[in-house]
C-alpha cells in the first residue's frame, strides 16, 4: 500500500477537520463557506477556496479523500509538494469557474425569459435572495429552464471533487497503462480509457441533468472544470517541458 504524501496528507487532515466543525455547527457553517452563485446575497469571495474542503455527507468525503491518496500521493512524490499544491488548487479553481460560467448561462436564460413577460431583474434579485419564487414564473418557463434558473441562483457547491478530477487526469497523464476498476465493473481499465470515459459520463449527466444514482445534487460540471483544466495543465507543461526544478 502506497504511502500517502506530506501534502496529500495535510489536505486530507484539512478536510477532515472542515467535515468535523461544519458537523458541529451545522448550516450556519455551509452558508459561510460553501460557494454561493455570485449574485447570490449569501456569495463572499473567500468561498471560491473554501467550498474545496467542504462535503455533503460522510460517502462524499470518504470517496474524495480517498481518490486524493490513491492518486494524488503519486503524483507528489515525482513532483513535489509546490507544484502539487499549485496544480490541485488550479484544478478546483477551474472546476469552481465552469459551474459558475454554466450557471450565468442557465441564470441569464431564465432572466431574459422573465424580462420580456415584464418581471425586472431587480424585482427578480430581490425575490430569489429572500429564498421565494413567483408561481408566475413557472407558467412563462418550461420545467427544465425554471429548474435550472433557480437551482443555478439558490444552489451551493461543495467538494473537493472538481480538484481531484484533474488529480486523476494527471495521473492519466503520467500513468496511462495502469490499470483501474470501479467496484461494479470488476475488469481492470486502463487509465488512459478509464478517466476520459469517466469524464465523458459526467459531461453527459451535466448537459442531461441526470445521475446514475438518482436525485440531484451533484454538480457535474465542477468535475468537468477540474478534469479540463487538468488536462490543459499537463498539456501546457508538457509542451513546454516544464521543468521540476523551479518549484525547489
Amino acid at each position: 500500500m502506497r504511502n500517502v504524501t506530506e501534502t496529500v496528507k495535510q489536505l486530507i487532515i484539512i478536510n477532515i477537520l472542515f467535515f468535523i466543525g461544519t458537523q458541529v455547527v451545522g448550516d450556519g457553517a455551509y452558508k459561510m463557506l460553501a460557494m454561493y452563485f455570485p449574485e447570490n446575497a449569501g456569495f463572499q469571495y473567500w468561498q471560491t477556496i473554501t467550498h474545496m474542503f467542504m462535503h455533503g455527507g460522510y460517502m462524499h468525503i470518504f470517496f474524495n479523500m480517498f481518490a486524493l491518496y490513491s492518486f494524488g500521493s503519486a503524483l507528489e512524490s515525482i513532483w513535489g509538494s509546490k507544484k502539487f499544491l499549485f496544480f490541485y488548487i488550479s484544478c478546483g479553481l477551474g472546476a469552481a469557474l465552469l459551474h459558475t460560467g454554466i450557471n450565468y448561462y442557465y441564470f441569464s436564460e431564465g432572466i431574459n425569459i422573465l424580462a420580456e413577460n415584464g418581471f425586472a431583474k431587480a424585482e427578480v434579485l430581490q425575490l430569489l435572495n429572500e429564498g421565494k419564487i413567483n408561481t408566475q414564473w413557472r407558467e412563462i418557463m418550461t420545467v427544465s429552464q425554471f429548474g435550472d434558473f433557480t437551482s443555478a441562483f439558490l444552489g451551493t457547491v461543495v467538494g473537493a471533487s472538481g480538484a481531484i478530477y484533474g488529480v486523476i487526469v494527471a495521473f492519466a497523464f503520467m500513468f496511462p497503462n495502469a490499470e483501474l476498476a470501479l467496484l461494479f465493473i470488476p475488469v481492470p481499465i486502463k487509465a488512459k480509457y478509464f478517466v476520459p470515459g469517466l469524464v465523458l459520463v459526467d459531461l453527459y449527466l451535466g448537459i442531461s441533468g441526470q445521475s446514475i444514482f438518482g436525485g440531484g445534487g451533484i454538480a457535474h460540471f465542477a468535475h468537468v472544470g477540474g478534469a479540463l483544466f487538468g488536462f490543459l495543465i499537463m498539456w501546457y507543461w508538457k509542451k513546454n517541458q516544464f521543468n521540476d526544478n523551479r518549484w525547489n
